[in-house]
């Protein structure tokens, strides 16, 4: 096993796939906490979902780089969402069911109804669950995803104490001085870029799962914000990395391994708690 480990990272894809994949995961972890706290866990959903549409009509289109579209449009919705969340007449959870199904409706309709494709159920499933494009991927795209995640770990890192007040007391931090207002809509502009990135690693159904089980299963084993945030950026990472070597080694698909092995983590660290209790 160690001999083919070895000649695979001989290859270049194979070390843009463990790059990328940690990366996404460790940017993920991050907000996760934050997310889980506040009650937005589900807001992944919606923004994939809506990533999912952007995505069908970047391949209508037939664009060289879908990223130039999913990217803002995404970014749109997570600023609308929020906004709206907050609307007395519409709570943020019936806005996020509204923009998940509605963004996976148009986007399953635009495929059907313009796709020049031969295999459309495989490129919807591709898009849904993720598929192997995380293993082709260019020099480019990786520079990108690297200038991305950047930018996400500077502006979490920058923007610690207050992200971590909102968390906790909104009310308290904007009485303290803190715009929260501001606060949320960085929130919410930095899930949306990870959702994007997250897309060819996971696919839309499962990018949920990559905020919040390692969020969750931090949770088990610490009560302070600081150590839950460090413990699940920790967890995330170490499952991203085995997950990809697992599916290279075993042939299984990416995105669903990385998954499956948070959960089978999370349920160890549940059942270990609970029996510690």
């Amino acid at each position: 096993m160690i001999e083919k480990l070895i000649f695979y990272f001989q290859y270049p894809f194979v070390r843009y796939a463990i790059i990328v994949g940690v990366l996404i995961a460790l940017c993920s972890s991050l907000l996760g906490v934050t997310l889980v706290l506040k009650r937005f866990s589900f807001i992944g959903d919606g923004l994939s979902h809506v990533a999912f549409g952007a995505i069908a009509v970047a391949s209508v289109l037939k664009l060289s780089n879908n990223m130039l579209l999913v990217l803002p449009v995404t970014v749109i919705c997570a600023v609308l969402l929020l906004r709206t969340g907050q609307n007395a007449e519409i709570k943020g959870d019936a806005v996020i069911a509204m923009i998940s199904v509605g963004a996976m409706a148009f986007g399953y309709l635009i495929m059907n109804v313009f796709s020049t494709s031969s295999n459309l159920s495989g490129d919807v499933c591709s898009t849904l669950f993720g598929s192997t494009s995380i293993l082709t991927l260019t020099r480019e795209e990786v520079i990108l995803c690297l200038v991305l995640s950047a930018v996400v770990i500077t502006m979490f890192i920058l923007f610690y104490n207050k992200i971590f007040a909102v968390t906790f007391d909104e009310n308290f931090a904007k009485a303290s001085g803190t715009d929260a207002e501001r606060i949320n809509l960085l929130i919410a502009v930095i899930t949306a870029v990870i959702i994007v990135l997250a897309m060819n690693l996971v696919g839309s159904l499962l990018i949920s799962a990559l905020i919040i089980f390692p969020s969750l299963t931090a949770m088990r084993l610490s009560g302070s914000f600081k150590m839950v945030t460090l413990i699940s950026a920790l967890l995330s990472v170490v499952c991203a990395f085995l997950g990809i070597l697992i599916s290279i080694l075993a042939g299984t698909p990416v995105g669903s391994t990385i998954v499956a092995l948070e959960a089978l983590v999370f349920g160890i660290c549940y059942g270990v708690s609970r029996i510690r209790s």
